[in-house]
């Protein structure tokens, strides 16, 4: 017998649980970022949020110092919305999961609701098993991860190094496609695109059980800035 999930009010979340403090992310938020293909950038202005589903790049680090650590590339249009809100505040919340599970139609919303569960034609077949059994294996977590993005000076040596990379890794063959060009046409090789890097500062990962573990990025050296003390790691 399976364990009774526990309730969501099972462990506080509205405040730092303990935080693992590190210079690199836990290994369960990299394999997320490596696998996943797209991320929800949360930006803000004036009390209005903004929402944008982003193509993006995850680098342990680059050979730049304002991002030492965990970065993410993006690449904006300069007169969406989301630009506007990063020149006014410049922080923000990335949210990135591994989740592939939908939920099932129910009989109300196909119209089968003098249909008995016992009708041969409405059992799920072997392949629905599954797929379902596999959808379940695959969906643990999901990152919060929050940070301070830079839109970088077009030409910059920062902004090719960057362009770059986001290039490679978003190409058609990178992404298993095998046709096509990841969007890179649109979304990043486009003349008036600006390049945005996120310097991941802290985040919390949530588990399919209600739990949260929290972490926080701090490099050799660098200063507490006011954060909850926490285990201090080498990268494990």
């Amino acid at each position: 017998m399976t364990d009774a999930q526990p309730p969501l009010t099972w462990e506080s979340s509205e405040s730092q649980t303990s935080p693992r403090v590190a210079s690199t992310l836990p290994p369960e938020v990299v394999t997320c970022l490596e696998n996943a293909r797209f991320l929800h950038l949360a930006t803000c202005d004036a009390h209005m949020p903004h929402v944008s589903l982003m193509n993006y790049t995850y680098l342990p680090s680059t050979p730049f110092p304002s991002t030492p650590g965990p970065t993410i590339i993006m690449t904006t249009n300069p007169s969406s919305r989301k630009t506007t809100n990063l020149l006014a505040n410049p922080r923000v919340s990335l949210l990135v999961h591994d989740w592939v599970s939908h939920r099932p139609p129910t009989r109300r919303l196909s119209g089968q609701n003098s249909t008995s569960p016992s009708d041969p034609a409405h059992r799920p077949s072997l392949a629905s098993l599954l797929v379902s059994m596999n959808t379940d294996a695959l969906s643990s977590i999901s990152a919060t991860i929050n940070g301070s993005a830079t839109i970088l000076p077009a030409g910059s040596a920062e902004e090719a190094w960057c362009k770059t990379q986001h290039l490679e890794n978003n190409s058609g063959d990178a992404m298993g496609d095998g046709e096509g060009d990841g969007g890179r046409g649109c979304f990043i090789e486009g003349e008036r695109v600006r390049v945005v890097v996120v310097r991941i500062e802290e985040g919390r990962i949530a588990d399919w059980k209600g739990g949260v573990r929290d972490w926080v990025i701090r490099q050799e050296g660098e200063e507490r800035g006011g954060r909850q003390e926490g285990r201090l790691v080498n990268g494990v």
